[in-house]
Formats: structure tokens, sequence, C-alpha cells
């Protein structure tokens, strides 16, 4: 069942207290600035930094009493202007297979009527765990295939927003130092981190949230930190064009890209930003990704949709396409949503068109979906859940799903 953090008494907690903004999700140079702000000086900001780093992001504490090389006038001070809360969980949904799946509330924003929501999903396998977030409240794009498309974007998150993801996901299956897993006996990978791997596959499209998302990597990617490997980073794309080459400049992560089709009239159907990029722009900017090479492949997405783009034909013109480019190609079995258009291929079909790019030479696992029955799966995800009052959510939930 799913668990609803969502009460009254919360909501009216919240409107009682001073609102104090959270250090937790910040980047160096804005902890350094919130340091600042309550008295520490210049010459001691490097060291006071690295130790409220490694609080945060090697051992996950969350109070300031618990850091134990810290001053206690200091932490007194910390604790009176800052807190160390993670985003809120208005629920949480584990699936049969251990897919997990938090709907979040962000901190609402000057205009904002109401705080908005964005989706997250952990999702387990034996030898890793690749944890998927939002890059925005919503999408610019409006993918047809893709429930998240089908919801207006309602802004960028912000740096320690999408940091915030993750430090509350380290949280929820217990991959901090010492921690405890969680209760539910529910599938963990075997390996020592519990988050390997960190896909921006969630909501929205990251480069059109281009600063926020590249701060918030350097924070994850941070040796001293989170330390994820920007190998390990997987930036998709539904084909910003002109800032594939800059992401690959100062970003350096692994790169995908959701192409969908082989044809432009298809695409632009499909992923209509292909009007202002068509797919030979879009390909001459993967062929210049910088570091691409046998080692750093792209991986292109490609989810098949029932007598719309799964003929032998169409697996063919993609192997003409991606030619000469470093590759992996990603076969994603269709997840349906309520409402959608389109019925996911047939199992013969998808094992047709894998053969022939296979035979091409090219990686092609077809991905197997996760976490369907929460709506978890790829191109499923869309933050409307928070128009659902707190008792209709459970009312949702799939039988078998955890409760955390």
């Amino acid at each position: 069942m799913v668990t609803v953090l969502d009460t009254a008494q919360t909501r009216a907690a919240a409107t009682e207290l001073p609102a104090k903004p959270s250090l937790a999700g910040l980047d160096r140079v804005r902890l350094g600035a919130a340091l600042g702000a309550i008295g520490v000086p210049d010459k001691q900001l490097r060291m006071r930094v690295n130790q409220l780093w490694s609080w945060i992001y090697v051992r996950g504490v969350t109070s300031f009493d618990d850091m134990t090389d810290v001053s206690k006038d200091l932490r007194a001070k910390l604790a009176d202007a800052y807190t160390l809360d993670r985003l809120e969980i208005v629920s949480e949904q584990v699936s049969i297979d251990g897919t997990r799946k938090w709907l979040l509330r962000l901190p609402k924003r000057g205009h904002e009527a109401k705080a908005p929501e964005i989706e997250c999903v952990y999702i387990p396998e034996e030898d890793r765990g690749t944890l998927c977030i939002s890059s925005q409240v919503g999408c610019t794009l409006t993918c047809t295939f893709c429930h998240t498309g089908t919801q207006r974007l309602v802004r960028n998150l912000e740096a320690e927003e999408i940091v915030g993801q993750i430090v509350l996901a380290r949280d929820r299956i217990g991959d901090w130092p010492g921690a405890e897993p969680p209760g539910d006996g529910r599938l963990l990978p075997t390996t020592e981190r519990k988050i390997t791997n960190v896909v921006l596959m969630g909501m929205g499209e990251p480069l059109y949230n281009f600063d926020n998302v590249r701060t918030a990597m350097e924070v994850a990617a941070d040796g001293e930190g989170l330390s994820l490997s920007r190998r390990r980073i997987t930036l998709s794309t539904s084909g910003v064009v002109p800032e594939i080459a800059r992401w690959g400049e100062e970003a350096g992560t692994m790169l995908a890209i959701s192409l969908h089709a082989v044809r432009d009239e298809l695409r632009d159907v499909l992923v209509p930003i292909n009007k202002r990029y068509p797919i030979a722009e879009l390909l001459e900017a993967c062929r210049n990704y910088p570091g691409l090479s046998n080692a750093r492949r792209i991986t292109f997405e490609y989810v098949m949709l029932k007598g719309v783009n799964d003929s032998a034909e169409d697996a063919k013109a993609l192997v003409r396409l991606l030619k000469g480019i470093p590759a992996k190609i990603n076969l994603i079995p269709f997840n349906p949503w309520p409402g959608s258009a389109y019925e996911c291929s047939d199992w013969e079909a998808i094992e047709a068109f894998a053969d022939v790019v296979n035979r091409a030479g090219y990686a092609s696992p077809v991905r197997t979906p996760r976490g369907r029955d929460i709506l978890a799966a790829c191109g499923q995800l869309r933050s409307e859940s928070e128009k659902l009052r707190a008792k209709d959510r459970s009312a949702v939930a799939p039988s078998g799903a955890g409760e955390a």
C-alpha cells in the first residue's frame, strides 16, 4: 500500500514554525555563503565547508548535534539559522519488483499558489541500483507517448532540489555508512553502495535547466562527498541540440538520446522538439559529443510502439542512421498510462527488431519494465497526483506494494 505522509497536522505545524533553509543539497559555494552569513570568518570557511560537506554527503547526518568535530557554539548557530531537512515525502510506493517511487513536495516559491510536486524512482537490481531523478516540475516538451509530457511545465528545479532527491533516496534505502536497510524485505543490490547509478530521466528536459543540473551533478560527482563517477551519471535529452556539446564539455557525464523514430515526419509527432532540431542535426551533435568513444558510448532510447515504429524496416533505418556513432540502443517496451493512445509492440516484433540491431553490431538490450504497477516505469511519471486527496492516494495503491 501507499504510505501517505501528508496530514493536516503536519501542514498546520509547517505554517506555525518559521521557515529555515536546509543545507542538505547545497553546493560548496552556497554552503560557504551560508556559513559566512552566520559569522564564520573568511579564513575558516574552507575548513568549515569541508567539515559540513563530509557530514552531509558522506555520513548523511540529519542533525547538527551529530557533527562531533564542529564546536558546540557553531553547531548552535547552525541550528538557529538552518536545518538539514530533506524534501518532503508526500507518498512512497514500493512495487512488487522492489522499485520504489516517491512523490516529493518542494518548497513553495514566491508566486506559486501551492507547493509543487515531483516524482523520483529507485530501481534495484542484483548488481546495481539506479536512481531516476527529475529536473523540472512538469515538462517543457509534449512527447505524445510520455505521461510526463501531458503535464505543463511549472518550473525548473533548483540545484539543491535535484541533489535533494539523491540525499532522500539514500536515507530511505539505508545507503549511508552504518545505516539499516528498509524493513520491507524488498530487493536491494548486493553492492556496498545501493545507489550506484543516477539517471536524469525523470520529469523534465534537463538541458532546459542546464545550470542547475550541472551544479547538482558537480555535487553528486564530488569525490569527497556523494562520490558518484561521472561514467555512472547519465543525462537523457530529447534533443536540445545547441546544449549537447556544452554539456559534454562542462559536465562530462554519459549521454542518452530519446530518439524513438527514424523519420522526421514520425518523430515530429512523437517528440515534437524534432520540428526545431531534426534527426540529422541531432545525430551530428552526437557524433561530435566530447569524449565520445567505444568506452563512452551514447545510449539511444527507442520506445517500442505497436504498428508505429517497430517494423523491420524501421530497425534497418535505425542502423543506417547510427553508422559511425559508438552507441548502445535501449529498446523500451511502451509502458501504458491512463488515456495513452499507444500500445506496446508485440514481443515477437520487439525480438525481431532487436535481432536486426544486434546483427549490425550494436548492443540492444530490451529494457525490462520496472514498477509498472505503481506507474514508476519509463514514461509514466507525472506529478498530477498532487491533485488527489490524501485519502484517494491509498485507493490507487497496488496490491503487494510495500509500506515505509
